[in-house]
């Protein structure tokens, strides 16, 4: 294993670099910006560091192919993780805790408003009070039905944040009938604030198992990120909550899949093993029963392809009976709703599960986010927003993804 950093101006001249010594496979572990040095920073160029990782016997800039296995075949388990030398693990990685927001405190005197909603009070206090310049017969009409306006730019807020439609329509008219004619803005802003907050519901993580370990298998389509995420949870387990995990792969389709995952779990010092087929997972059970999480990742497919799909539902329920589970569906914060309607349907019909969305960082409206949690109703569990491991991943917030979407687009 070897572990380089370098830096760069930016991002892609230190990535180029790192393949250049070190071939076209690298993994990049982080990336940060330093801090300017010098007299309070001036004539200093910004610099960029990253952190990337490689296998020592992988060729060059060409991936190591994975051993022709027949199906039925059992799967040989991997060599003892990599020891690491101090000197050339980056601390941050292997130290740093990640940020994993708490469970939202409730506040009994209702001041848990997250401040009045700043961002949305501004913008309705700019339309509903013109300045002197703008005073109209407008503003009599204002006054007089302010709840109306209210409840116009509330709609208009949702709609231009990618609310659904039919969901922001639904709000609307259950605020409507909970609230009091020319009611003050506070006790409208905290109605609709609740309110929003109970429609995402509470947050539940991965939980330890009653006896033996957890399975945790990450299901979703191709793209999305499913990989890195396994990557960033387990870190969590293993850095943070001192838990002993095991990591399994489902996905033989891609040889750079396995291998990025070998990759983090040298790292982490976890062991994985490849499943090439289903039979094998009974036997992985067997080998990891000691250990309090199994994190499973699977092959990314269409959702429209029907052998694949029946493929997947053979691993998800292979050990049903055996072990207690948990599937996670990972999702793009930038799928189009439609889409991701149709990927619902595909995998209710599969099993149960939570959710997971990823690439917040690439997405300027989080309206999915609500759109997909009242159309499947299922818990929320984590997001993403970044490629950086263990960093870029959160417990879902409901407090902050609800005061963002009332703010308008981020």
């Amino acid at each position: 294993m070897v572990i380089k950093k370098y830096q760069a101006k930016t991002e892609a001249e230190a990535v180029e670099q790192a393949k250049k010594e070190l071939g076209q496979n690298v993994v990049i572990m982080n990336v940060r910006n330093l801090k300017k040095k010098g007299f309070l920073g001036f004539m200093k160029a910004h610099t960029v560091e990253v952190t990337v990782a490689m296998e020592e016997d992988m060729d060059r800039g060409v991936a190591k192919k994975e051993p022709s296995v027949p199906e039925g075949a059992p799967s040989e388990p991997v060599a003892a993780p990599v020891k690491l030398q101090g000197s050339i693990i980056p601390e941050e990685l292997l130290q740093s805790t990640m940020e994993v927001k708490g469970e939202p405190k409730e506040d009994p005197n209702g001041k848990a408003i997250e401040e009045k909603l700043e961002s949305l009070q501004n913008l309705i206090e700019k339309q509903l009070k013109p300045t002197d310049e703008e005073k109209t017969e407008a503003e009599a009409e204002l006054e007089k039905n302010g709840t109306t306006a209210f409840m116009k730019l509330l709609y208009n807020t949702m709609i231009e944040n990618e609310v659904n439609e039919q969901y922001a329509n639904q709000i609307i008219e259950e605020i409507e009938k909970n609230s009091k004619p020319n009611a003050p803005m506070d006790y409208m802003l905290s109605n609709v604030y609740q309110k929003m907050i109970l429609k995402f519901g509470k947050p539940i993580g991965a939980q330890l198992a009653e006896k033996g370990p957890k399975l945790l298998f990450f299901v979703g389509p191709t793209g999305v990120g499913k990989t890195t995420t396994i990557a960033k949870i387990a870190s969590r387990f293993r850095v943070d909550d001192k838990r002993k995990v095991a990591l399994l792969t489902t996905d033989t389709y891609r040889i750079a899949a396995a291998e990025q995952l070998r990759t983090y779990a040298n790292i982490l010092e976890v062991p994985i093993r490849v499943i090439y087929s289903v039979d094998e997972m009974e036997s992985a059970l067997q080998e990891f029963y000691e250990y309090d999480y199994i994190l499973v990742d699977t092959a990314g497919h269409s959702h429209h392809n029907e052998t694949q799909r029946e493929n997947m539902r053979q691993f998800v329920h292979s050990l049903d009976g055996k072990a207690e589970k948990e599937v996670f569906l990972v999702v793009s914060a930038t799928t189009k709703y439609r889409d991701l309607v149709s990927i619902a349907d595909a995998y209710q019909n599969m099993t149960d599960f939570k959710l997971i969305f990823t690439k917040l960082d690439e997405t300027t409206t989080l309206g999915n986010l609500l759109n997909f949690k009242l159309y499947t109703g299922a818990v929320l569990s984590y997001v993403t927003c970044g490629q950086n491991v263990p960093d870029d991943i959160e417990k879902f917030n409901p407090q902050k993804t609800v005061k963002q979407l009332l703010g308008g687009k981020r």
